[in-house]
């Protein structure tokens, strides 16, 4: 087991003795909130009852409402004179949600992400371009923060730009990119177009923001002669980005549970599932001051990878966002995750990562959806009308509803700087 400047070596025991003691010091932040008072009133919880990790299941819960309705400064739990910074989340499916740091905040929020960049395997020496965005979105601020805390020569370009992009990665020889994994994806279609892979020292990218399949790993890998990848958690409420990272031995993802204790819920009844079995993703901050979270239900969905890492590391971990519980698709009578799509496609080496949903609605009311897959870089044995037909065959299996299947040549699907829209539900 290597040596860590900023990830703690400790094991299971301590651990849990760490989420105790955090769990007490956010309890008592949340009684200088009316918002939490009243939660914590209406169901009998009190701090000194808890005496046991086993006592969280008696708090209740909080979730995006609550952040929006004490707007702009929702469950704030110090003096708004104690507040040296604000971020936003997207507000793309609401009002805008504004998430106050104290300084402490923003010292945390720089270490988790330094921790992800050990975790990673980077060292002072490497080089880190940032193309995430900056403002009130979190990503920019907390990629630069980490990077300059861990001691990278650190290069902020933000997101799009890609000849500004590419021309940096030449010139000032930058090691790592951080990135939305279409932002990633994108740019190594441009650097393999351009035949420029021997002129970079790129090594690894970081991606972040969005779901990535195996494929698009492959493919941003191997298009940009990569040593690895890997995959980076995060939200707005939990800081940013940074809360969690996969390891090179890339069997989920290390979260901090020094700083957050993660369980894995049933999204209709709210009780635990069994380790191993996806559900919703809820979080209690251990350190957080502004705002602390109280059993915050992130809508994410994943599952709690049991055993140790080979890697070594005590650090727990949960698997990739398997999708979220809001972005569920009813079509004809059947519940239908994004995620699930992904996964059939990746059983067909004819094909490639991207796709597209298209869900409409005829004059006799009558669900229609219509799939269109790129099809792999290099063509296989099979014509289109094949492998369509044998697309709409594995996905009628896996989604237990008919589909219809096109197929697009490679690099035909449009592609984005930021976060892929791959369902459009024009019903």
């Amino acid at each position: 087991m290597r040596a860590f400047r900023f990830i703690p070596q400790i094991d299971g025991e301590q651990i849990q003795a760490l989420q105790l003691e955090g769990l007490r010091h956010t309890l008592a932040l949340a009684l200088n909130n009316p918002q939490y008072r009243a939660k914590l009133k209406a169901c009998g919880a009190r701090a000194e009852d808890v005496r046991s990790l086993d006592d969280l299941r008696r708090l209740p819960t909080t979730d995006a409402d609550d952040l929006r309705a004490g707007y702009p400064f929702p469950l704030l739990c110090v003096p708004e004179k104690d507040v040296v910074r604000v971020h936003a989340s997207s507000g793309t499916t609401g009002r805008r949600k504004i998430l106050a740091y104290t300084r402490k905040d923003v010292e945390m929020f720089s270490t988790q992400m330094a921790r992800c960049y050990e975790l990673a395997g980077l060292t002072e020496e490497d080089r880190l371009q940032v193309a995430v965005g900056y403002g009130l979105w979190t990503a920019g601020a907390g990629f630069q923060l980490g990077s300059e805390l861990f001691g990278m020569l650190t290069v902020p370009v933000g997101p799009g730009n890609l000849e500004m992009h590419i021309q940096l990665l030449q010139d000032v020889g930058t090691t790592c990119f951080g990135a939305t994994a279409s932002m990633a994806l994108l740019l190594a279609e441009e650097v393999e177009r351009a035949g420029l892979r021997g002129k970079l020292r790129l090594k690894k990218v970081i991606c972040g923001a969005e779901a990535r399949s195996e494929k698009m790993r492959l493919a941003i890998e191997n298009k940009l002669g990569l040593e690895t990848s890997f995959d980076i958690g995060g939200m707005t409420e939990m800081y940013g980005p940074g809360t969690s990272i996969d390891c090179e031995a890339h069997e989920g993802l290390h979260y901090w549970a020094d700083l957050f204790i993660i369980e894995v819920l049933d999204p209709r009844t709210l009780e635990p599932v069994p380790d191993g079995e996806a559900g919703e993703m809820v979080v209690t901050s251990l350190r957080k001051e502004a705002v602390p979270l109280l059993r915050y239900r992130t809508r994410d969905l994943t599952r709690l990878v049991p055993g140790r890492c080979p890697c070594g590391l005590d650090m727990p971990r949960h698997d990739k966002i398997l999708g979220r519980s809001d972005d569920m698709i009813v079509y004809r009578g059947v519940n239908i995750y994004p995620g699930q799509i992904t996964d059939v496609i990746a059983d067909f080496p004819d094909l490639g990562g991207e796709y597209l949903m298209e869900l409409t609605r005829d004059e006799r009311s009558l669900d229609h959806c219509r799939i269109t897959v790129e099809r792999a870089r290099d063509k296989g044995a099979l014509s289109d009308g094949e492998l369509a037909a044998a697309l709409e065959r594995r996905l009628h299996k896996s989604l237990l509803a008919r589909v219809t299947v096109n197929l697009a040549d490679y690099a035909s699907l449009p592609r984005t700087f930021g976060k892929s829209k791959r369902v459009l539900d024009k019903r």
